[in-house]
């Protein structure tokens, strides 16, 4: 049977390079798309194709004998299968994000990004704090979610509406909740910072602290925190997506030229030294998606001591400036700096992975 894959972005791409690593004689025939759109002509030397056009070249048979993956975000998986249906395509699996954490999983174990589930369980239990940034326009879940304890929700950008979706709000204390237009979820990382490892630097209450999405979850269970403690763990990272040619595909899609200008000046003038590492990073082909992560109390503090000035004088130095505008550059910008920070210091610190769990 052959196999194609629906989807051509990162997650698309990162399931074609677990499958064809681990499971090489699966041959896998092409991506399908709806339609190029932005989407590249082809990923890892196979085609891209349309889906329309790839379906009128083959028999109904010839589509029986096709398994279709379909790699793209499960909030709209039900339409993609209902296209497929449309054209003789039967036979699909859906690669949620719990498959996708499994099988990326085995393949980021053989190249070295280490499993959090391959650690053996300890002894204590991981006092942790995961904030869960809301926000008021977030639509209600379709799907049960039991949130642990430990998950605290905070409102992100409370200074910007009058509602209430959450007993913790990002406009307390020291903050900058009135900028969620461009920060996204990193005004609640930025009053986490300030309002819990800054001002309560003394508390022991908990060792380590994060974040993660109301429909983006870091996948960590009871027996994980058991993990995490004993074996001297300082990082938690989702696993990385993949791009093609390299992850400057990903602020191309999503950032102005001028305001990638910005941040690389930005960078020179406050880490000079950051800037050619940058550069070389950017070469590679794994990037850290969605500002999510979770740490312990003192490296996320100094993450976060070395993320926000960059970010303010970035701002500072784009066109139209911040205060101007609302399209979440900066947030862009902070998934770009998390992929610089901790890959420039994976030798010092003690880095491992694990899924990130979309809910819909």
């Amino acid at each position: 049977m052959d196999f194609v894959i629906y989807g051509a972005q990162g997650m698309a791409l990162s399931v074609y390079r677990a499958i064809h690593n681990l499971y090489p004689s699966r041959r896998i025939r092409c991506f399908l798309v709806s339609e190029y759109g932005i989407n590249a002509k082809s990923l890892a030397g196979i085609p891209v194709l349309e889906l329309e056009a790839f379906a009128e070249k083959l028999s109904q048979k010839e589509k029986d004998q096709i398994e279709v993956f379909i790699a793209v975000p499960e909030s709209v998986m039900s339409d993609i299968e209902r296209e497929l249906e449309n054209y003789g395509f039967h036979c699909y699996i859906r690669f949620t994000s719990l498959h996708w954490a499994e099988l990326m999983s085995y393949f980021f174990y053989k190249e070295n990004y280490f499993p959090l589930s391959a650690l053996p369980i300890g002894y204590h239990k991981a006092r942790m704090q995961m904030f869960l940034a809301t926000f008021y326009k977030d639509k209600p879940l379709t799907e049960t979610y039991k949130r642990p304890d430990w998950m605290i929700p905070i409102q992100a950008g409370t200074a910007l509406c009058r509602e209430r979706v959450a007993d913790l709000l990002d406009n307390e204390g020291e903050n900058i909740s009135e900028k969620n237009g461009n920060y996204s979820e990193l005004t609640a990382l930025y009053w986490i910072w300030k309002n819990r490892l800054i001002l309560n630097s003394s508390d022991t209450e908990s060792e380590y602290y994060g974040l993660s999405h109301y429909r983006r979850i870091l996948m960590l269970s009871e027996e994980d925190r058991l993990r995490l403690e004993d074996n001297e763990v300082d990082v938690v990272l989702p696993y990385p997506m993949i791009y093609e040619p390299n992850i400057e595909v990903h602020h191309k899609r999503y950032l102005k030229k001028a305001d990638w200008e910005a941040l690389l000046a930005a960078l020179k003038e406050i880490h000079p030294q950051d800037k050619d590492r940058m550069l070389n990073i950017l070469q590679q082909q794994y990037f850290y998606n969605y500002n999510i992560l979770l740490a312990r109390k003192k490296v996320l503090s100094d993450y976060c001591s070395w993320l926000f000035p960059i970010l303010s004088r970035a701002e500072e130095l784009s066109e139209p400036k911040g205060c101007s505008r609302k399209d979440r550059y900066i947030g862009y910008m902070g998934e770009t700096l998390t992929t610089l920070y901790f890959m420039a210091n994976r030798d010092r610190l003690n880095i491992v992975h694990t899924g990130c769990r979309f809910l819909i």
